[in-house]
């Protein structure tokens, strides 16, 4: 009879380190770009204007804007939001048995 060692099945499919923190850091800047669009729509950003309003179009591809400038806000520094998510994500990843 013959026995073979086994491997965790998570342990074999588990991506090498470097890709994860990259797959992290990514889904970190995605996270911080979506509050920031959020923040920027509560600030007024791509609210109508009562003048040569572009009407219903102007309303629908405002969204687009605000989560295009906050990409670029992140893509610029950020506010940092991105690092903390990071941090806490590569911590509770590496508790993780």
């Amino acid at each position: 009879m013959q026995i073979h060692p086994t491997i965790h099945p998570t342990a074999a499919q588990a991506p090498p380190i470097a890709d994860r923190n990259q797959q992290l850091m990514t889904q970190a800047k995605a996270l911080e770009a979506s509050f920031l669009a959020e923040m920027l729509g509560q600030a007024g950003l791509g609210a109508p204007s009562e003048e040569f309003g572009g009407g219903h179009g102007e309303e629908q591809f405002a969204s687009f804007l605000k989560q295009e400038q906050a990409r670029l806000m992140v893509e610029k520094g950020g506010i940092g939001l991105a690092e903390m998510i990071f941090r806490s994500l590569s911590e509770r990843d590496n508790a993780a048995p």
